[in-house]
This record gives structure tokens, sequence and C-alpha cells, in this order.
């Protein structure tokens, strides 16, 4: 069997235009979708009295042993096989004889590869946010773990704020939700039928394509057949909604690099998620998070693929929509897999209470809550901003933090202050203050959590 395209054409294709043409190598991972699709093609060819019943059992016979052979890896690939549509045809009609030139009646290659395309993007969708799922639990487990230890908030990477540890985590858990939510949304959109949309301009074949959206679990048809060929909003959608993610496990990611540094030292990470050097043996890597930063380019440069792709091509089908699947699988697994491994490596952290106490002791982190103390005072928050500042000024210069100098010292500054002031300006008083919706108090927090866990249950 040779190409499904090569009657009009009497010369031989140049190797090397075969070459850059050919799909098999990577849309061969659209295999079961485009048996699927195929067997649903023959049902609906069928119901329209295109097919006999003989000939529908002959191709449904056909496609399972291909599916099969496919799903046990023994599917011999040709090299007549330009694409996963042409090795599936050719196998069928090896099995099933003349009767497997009869399916692909009313049927084009374009609609058919954007039906298998979307197949498999629905349950790509549900993969993915299975593990940011996933990796929502494990963080409100750490959260769990880390309990009320406290450590620096930062702004500009500079010391800035008391914050409870879990209240930071659960800040990864809600960026995490949103991206759950972008791929529930794109999975909502890409659940519409394309196929008997045909080349471009519809089918000629009585099928009900309402009928056949059922029979594949699609919510919709597709309205215009141009755009349902010439469209890749779906494969688009999906892989912004995974830079997103991956932005997010990214940031993730180059936090648990600081914070399992020496120099911060807020964690520690099991042997199960830590390299070793091959010439330094003290050292402990955070290979996974450093892979997360580093992968978060990756999908990017996926999206911008597919992007670039797009931007200047006409309706309705060109080739050049076939850069769609390299792309759109590359960014599936890394997202997948960087999603697991930030998942282990999240489980794997161990919380240093001591490092994160000693960490809030420089900084001046309760530099608010004096204005704060000012304000109850009757001071104009203005005003008390710049009678920290000075006191923070004064702080540098006797070598401690603002919340450790003398009564005197505050005194000669801001006269306000009063002796009550050193028992305001505590860790746990400020970050107990902070209690309206969003804030880091701890019974917010434990809130919060519990919100979470319902809601992940």
């Amino acid at each position: 069997m040779s190409k499904l395209w090569g009657g009009r054409f009497k010369g031989k294709l140049d190797a090397r235009i075969d070459a850059l043409n050919r799909s098999y190598p990577f849309d061969c991972r659209l295999a079961q979708q485009d048996v699927a699709g195929s067997l649903a093609w023959a049902r609906a060819l069928r119901r329209a009295e295109i097919l006999k019943a003989k000939d529908l059992k002959a191709i449904e016979k056909g496609l399972r042993v291909v599916a099969k052979e496919f799903a046990e890896g023994r599917f011999e690939e040709q090299p007549s096989d330009e694409d996963i549509h042409t090795a599936v045809e050719r196998r069928l009609t090896e099995l099933a004889g003349d009767v497997g030139r009869r399916l692909h009646t009313g049927r084009s290659r374009n609609d058919q590869v954007a039906t298998d395309f979307l197949l498999w993007l629905k349950d790509a969708i549900d993969e993915a946010g299975e593990g940011i799922r996933a990796m929502q639990r494990a963080l409100i487990e750490a959260a769990e773990r880390a309990g009320d230890i406290v450590i620096p908030a930062y702004t500009h990477l500079q010391r800035a704020q008391p914050v409870l540890y879990a209240h930071h985590l659960l800040a990864y858990v809600e960026m995490l939700d949103r991206d759950f939510a972008r791929f529930c949304g794109a999975r909502e959109r890409a659940d519409v039928l394309p196929l008997g949309c045909g080349a471009s301009n519809g089918t000629s074949v009585p099928v009900d394509r309402k009928e056949l959206a059922a029979d594949l679990g699609f919510a919709a048809v597709a309205r215009n057949s141009m755009d349902a060929v010439g469209s890749r909003d779906a494969a688009l959608e999906f892989l912004g909604a995974a830079t997103i993610a991956m932005t997010h496990l990214s940031r993730l990611g180059e936090e648990v690099v600081l914070w399992a540094s020496a120099e911060f030292g807020f964690v520690t990470l099991g042997d199960q998620v830590s390299t070793g050097s091959s010439l330094l043996p003290q050292k402990r890597n955070p290979d996974g998070a450093e892979l997360a930063r580093g992968k978060a380019g990756r999908v990017l440069g996926d999206f911008v693929t597919l992007v670039t792709a797009l931007k200047g091509i006409p309706l309705a089908y060109n080739k050049d929509l076939q850069e769609d699947k390299e792309a759109t699988f590359d960014a599936f697994d890394t997202l997948v897999g960087t999603c697991a491994a930030m998942t282990a490596t999240v489980a794997g952290l161990g919380f240093n209470a001591d490092r994160c106490a000693a960490a809030l002791s420089r900084g001046h982190l309760l530099a608010v809550d004096i204005a704060d103390y000012l304000v109850a005072k009757g001071v104009p928050f203005r005003t008390a901003h710049g009678v920290v500042g000075q006191l923070v000024r004064a702080a540098e210069e006797n070598d401690c933090d603002v919340s450790q100098l003398d009564l005197p010292t505050m005194q000669s500054i801001a006269p306000e202050i009063e002796s009550d002031v050193h028992g305001f300006l505590t860790v746990p008083a400020s970050v107990k203050r902070r209690a309206a919706i969003g804030g880091t108090a701890p019974k917010r927090v434990r809130a919060e959590l519990k919100r979470w866990a319902k809601k992940l249950a």
C-alpha cells in the first residue's frame, strides 16, 4: 500500500521531502485514538448505509487487532507508513482485505488527525490535572508538618516580615489551583468533535455527527468545518496552561534550592530526593528542584513553537500544523514528570525549626509592627513610617535589630512609645495580628489547611 494521496502523481517523492514530511515516528503515539476514531467513523458509515453490516464487522474486527498490536508493542511499522493514519489503514487492509479501503469514505486526514489529537488532549489534560492535585496535597501535608514554624517573608529577596512557613507553602497551593482551573477550562473547550468536517468544507456523507460525537465521548460537534480542521486552539491552550504551571513549579523549585542551601538552612532534603557530587562527597544537591527551573523554559519553548507556527497560516489545514504534536507531547511529558518529581521533593522536606527561628532575629522584621503600634497611639501612618525609618537607622548604628532597641533610645526618636512596646514587638504577636482573610495568623492558616484538605479529599 503506497501513499494515501498518490493517485495523481507519476514521479516518486524525493527522499529528503519524504523524511521531513513523515510524521509516523511521533504521531504513532495517537494509535489508540486513531483506532477509536476509525471505529466510530465505521459505525457512522453503517448508520448512514454506506457500509454493509458484514463490512462493518470485518472493519471492527481488523481495527481491534490493530489496537491490540499497538498496545502490546507488536505493530510492525512499514517504510510506506507516512503517518499513523496511513499505518492503521494499511494494516487494516492487510487484515480485512479490500473492505479496509472503504473506511476512509467521506473522511479526510484533516478532520481525522484533529479528532485523534483532541481525544489524546482530553486524556492528557486529565492526567496533568491529577498531577497538579497530587502536588497540592503534598504541599498541604508539608504545611501541616511545618506547624507554627515562622520564617522571614521576603520581598526583593530582602527580609520583610514574619510569616508562617505553612502560609508560604499554601501560596503555591493557590497557584496550582488556578493551573488546575485553566486545564479544566481547556478541556471543556477541547470537547468538541471535528470528525465529519472533511478536508475543509464538511463531508458529503450523511453521517449523524451528533451520534458520532456521543460515540466518541465528545460533548458537542464543531459548527464550522474550516475552523474545526484549521484550528489548534486546544493544543495552544494546553501549552499555555502547561507553561504557567511549569512557571509555578520553577518558582517553587528556586525556593527549595534557596531553603536547602547552607546560607538559609530552612529545610533538609531527604536522601530519596537528593543527589551527590562525583567529586565532592559532602554535597546534597536538590537536582529535582533545579530541573524544575530548567524545564520550565523547555515548555515555554514548546508554546512558542506552536504559536509561531499558527500565527501566519491561512485557513484551513496547512502542513505547518504537523508541528503541533511534538511540542504538545514534549510539554505534556515534561509537565507530568516535573510535577511528579516536585511532589516527591516536597514530600521529602524536613524543616529545621532552629535555623528558621534564628533567621527572625535580624532584618528588622517587626519594623511595620512598630508603625502599627504608633498608629494605635494616634500617629498618622505616614509620619509613623518616617519615624520607624529613623529607629531602623539607630538600630543599625547599634548593631542590633530594631525590635531590640532599648526603651530610652526608642523614646528619644518617638516619645509616643511606652513600656508596653516590647510586649507588642514579638514574632508570635506579629503573625497573630495578621488575622484578616488571606493573612498569616495561625488560626487563619489552620482554617485554610482544613478548607484545602476538604476540597482535595
